[in-house]
């Protein structure tokens, strides 16, 4: 058992960045990107370019960049080759979305679920001021937690997916809260992974996860500066909407 607070450290991320597009394809993420782009909309000013922190394998950006220009920030070099094989008409970069700093400012910024690896409030708070300094006057930050104290339940789930090239992935996902009076998950993976020959692998790894109220959210948003909002999503998808968090900036 692997057993992980550092999302550099993951294995996920960095040895098995190249299965991500098997186990997790951008046709995944095309009705979910559709609804995230309404709410750039929300924002006082036209947005035109975005900074997404987080931005793994490029599966949202895959479908944003139709109407967006975006740049993409991810903390692992090894996430950020299998975006721009997908993505190869966006700039990249490698960062810390808490301490990363770009010369210039965007429209808007996107933290999707990435956002779940700040697991104490100070990381929280230290992602939103990297998005507040990296947005215009008017634009908008969009951040997309899976999950909030309010809803969450402990759950289970396994799925799986087959490559054109013979391999295959199928996984099973377990979260669960060890100490409800804290501000932190924990989610279970197995993977069996099957290459186009050769023997199944089977990677179990244990991620810690951040877990905070909206009124946690709301309240360190508008530490940060941000006039802040709670948006409760829209999905057609067979599973709980999510609330999801808008930070305007003045």
């Amino acid at each position: 058992m692997e057993d992980s607070s550092d999302v550099s450290e993951l294995r996920f991320y960095s040895e098995l960045a190249p299965w991500w597009p098997v186990i997790s394809p951008p046709s995944d993420y095309r009705s979910e990107a559709a609804f995230i782009g309404t709410l750039f909309r929300k924002a006082r000013r036209p947005v035109v370019d975005i900074l997404e922190l987080g931005s793994g394998g490029g599966c949202n950006a895959f479908h944003l960049k139709q109407l967006y220009t975006m740049t993409l920030v991810d903390i692992s070099p090894q996430m950020l080759e299998v975006s721009q094989r997908l993505n190869p008409d966006c700039a990249h970069g490698q960062g810390d979305m808490r301490s990363v700093r770009i010369a210039r400012t965007f429209d808007a910024v996107f933290v999707h679920d990435a956002i779940d690896y700040m697991t104490t409030v100070d990381d929280l708070r230290a992602a939103m001021r990297t998005a507040y300094e990296h947005l215009e006057s008017g634009g908008v930050a969009v951040f997309v937690p899976d999950e909030t104290r309010e809803r969450f339940e402990e759950t289970s789930e396994h799925d799986g997916n087959d490559a054109p090239d013979g391999s295959a992935v199928r996984y099973t996902a377990w979260s669960w809260d060890p100490d409800p009076t804290d501000d932190e998950i924990v989610t279970e993976y197995v993977f069996m992974l099957r290459p186009p020959s050769g023997p199944v692998r089977v990677i179990h790894e244990t991620h810690h996860s951040g877990l905070f109220t909206t009124d946690t959210w709301l309240r360190v948003l508008g530490e940060v500066g941000f006039e802040p909002e709670a948006v409760t999503e829209v999905t057609h998808e067979d599973r709980p909407r999510r609330t999801m968090f808008l930070g305007h900036k003045p």
